[in-house]
């Protein structure tokens, strides 16, 4: 389908649309219409998201709609809700949202329902978590646990090491958090540097329990942790969340402290799996559940919600009309919310490998634009970093500004200044403010704006603001066609990486460029 996109009459439609719709300016557009925000809002429960500060009218709106019914959007949705084998590039199911549903319901994959499974590994993470919070997991020498260190990468680390800072008022101050995903010995050493052997807890996260990174640094921290000892003590310090119980018993894990992982979750979406056993430790097993509920009632309004009251939906069309009909090549994350400062890093990763992809799902190249480069900073931070870029660089870039009404730390008037700051940014960039002496104080604005606001920043509201962006993404990569479930742009490098590091290690450095060679002789001889 994807080479006949942009043949499309709804694609054309818009296309024909935009040459129109390009001469007028936002600011205009609430001129025409003083109640503009009525019209362009929507909520679901205590969040809200207003996209009236984009060049989009109602006509906009249907159009967008048209070509959402006709890329599929819907029918592929029922097809992942209900355990079909999307991920057709690595013959999967795709069914992170299966993590947060209710016992009662039936997921089948394979002719089996997976509810069972998902409620056992969700009761052992409750049972560790509480063992970990209350004292009574022991290390080695009976001394209860007081720091936690994750060793992951990618989608294994980027999610708890987030959702863990973004919820810190809900974690328990008495344990201390610790993330290693680098390779760098760097960030492992520093890591350790003030931890006490007996009574640190590793939790490493790895789908095969192979991957370099990860297993570099749990061999490691073994190795720390063990000394000269014997390394049967470290099987009251290591936890394994892997799909490969066999390779988790070789590194010395003791069995009952593996916890599961399946292939029908992907990294990037596996926050909801035993891989946010840190988040579950550190906020302790009722928010957690009320994290998966939060999630899940974001489920039910993107299954339920007509789409041009469905927030994903829309959401994921105006990104649409930005990107391939407004030619906006990247988008901004601001959280004005200095515990989201991980949601920027955690978004690149969700957005960028599901669909940043040149090929659709029958490998077919593609003719058209895809995801944008996302980057981000919290607000107000940003502002005085790159928001330059924003409001008077060459290339428009629509932003996401993310507001929380309710502040978990009322000091003096800050929250107040934090949000008036927000808000007035995306009025400016939306307006922007003629001056016909100085061209240097000069703003055209119509720049594209998103609000979405929080009644506040807790475990369910966290869950229901990651599932949106979740399933934002499902929609585009729907409508352009893509795999958004595998990341084989990921594996070329990792491969390489073996015979540089062969390399490395011995002598020569046959089959490779100049260029590589040249850096290898250079490194070497150092």
């Amino acid at each position: 389908m994807s080479n006949k996109l942009t043949k499309m009459p709804e694609w054309k439609a818009l296309a024909d649309h935009h040459k129109e719709a390009s001469s007028v300016h936002i600011r205009d557009l609430f001129v025409r219409d003083p109640a503009r925000f009525d019209h362009f809002h929507l909520r679901h429960e205590g969040l809200l998201y207003d996209y009236s500060k984009h060049n989009i009218t109602a006509e906009t709106r249907t159009l967008l709609l048209d070509l959402a019914k006709v890329c599929g959007a819907e029918s592929l949705r029922g097809d992942m809700f209900g355990g079909k084998t999307i991920n057709n590039t690595e013959d999967r199911a795709v069914l992170h949202t299966a993590l947060r549903r209710p016992a009662k319901d039936n997921v089948k994959v394979d002719g089996e329902n997976v509810m069972p499974l998902v409620h056992a590994a969700l009761e052992k993470m409750k049972q560790a978590a509480q063992a970990v919070r209350s004292g009574e997991w022991k290390g080695h020498t009976g001394k209860s646990i007081t720091d936690v260190v994750a060793i992951g990468i990618g989608g294994s680390i980027l999610g708890p090491r987030m959702a863990v800072k973004a919820l810190a008022p809900y974690t328990d101050r008495n344990l201390k958090f610790h993330f290693v995903s680098n390779v760098d010995g760097s960030d492992l050493s520093e890591t350790l540097l003030n931890l006490r052997r007996e009574t640190t807890l590793f939790i490493v996260a790895s789908k095969t329990f192979t991957t370099q990174e990860t297993m570099t640094n749990a061999l490691s921290a073994k190795d720390w942790l063990c000394g000269r000892q014997s390394h049967d003590i470290a099987k009251s310090h290591f936890i394994a969340v892997t799909a490969e119980v066999k390779n988790a018993a070789d590194f010395g894990i003791a069995p009952e402290n593996v916890f599961p992982l399946w292939d029908w979750v992907g990294g990037r979406y596996s926050i909801w799996s035993s891989v946010g056993l840190p988040l579950c430790i550190a906020i302790g097993p009722e928010n957690f559940q009320k994290f998966l509920d939060g999630a899940y009632s974001m489920d039910r309004h993107f299954q339920d919600a007509p789409p041009e009251e469905n927030i994903p939906v829309i959401m994921a069309l105006a990104g649409i009309w930005q990107r391939n009909f407004c030619d906006r090549p990247a988008l901004a994350i601001l959280p004005y919310e200095q515990y989201l400062a991980g949601l920027p890093s955690y978004l690149s990763q969700l957005e960028m490998e599901s669909n940043g992809k040149s090929v659709d799902r029958d490998g077919n190249k593609i003719d058209y634009a895809t995801c944008p480069v996302l980057f981000g900073e919290t607000g107000t931070d940003a502002q005085h970093s790159f928001f330059q870029m924003l409001h008077q660089g060459t290339d428009i870039t629509p932003c996401d500004f993310i507001l929380c009404a309710k502040t978990q730390h009322p000091m003096g008037d800050h929250h107040r200044k934090l949000l008036a700051n927000g808000i007035a940014q995306m009025q400016a960039m939306m307006q922007g403010k003629e001056d016909t002496k100085n061209p240097h104080r000069n703003f055209n604005g119509n720049r594209p704006s998103t609000a979405i606001v929080l009644d506040r920043l807790d475990p369910y509201y966290l869950g229901m603001l990651l599932a949106l962006y979740e399933h934002k993404v499902f929609v585009q990569g729907a409508i352009w066609n893509l795999n958004s479930f595998d990341q084989w742009g990921v594996e070329l490098g990792k491969v390489q990486a073996k015979t540089v590091l062969s390399s490395l290690e011995n002598s020569g450095a046959q089959g490779l460029d100049s260029s590589t060679q040249g850096l290898i002789r250079h490194v070497k001889s150092r």
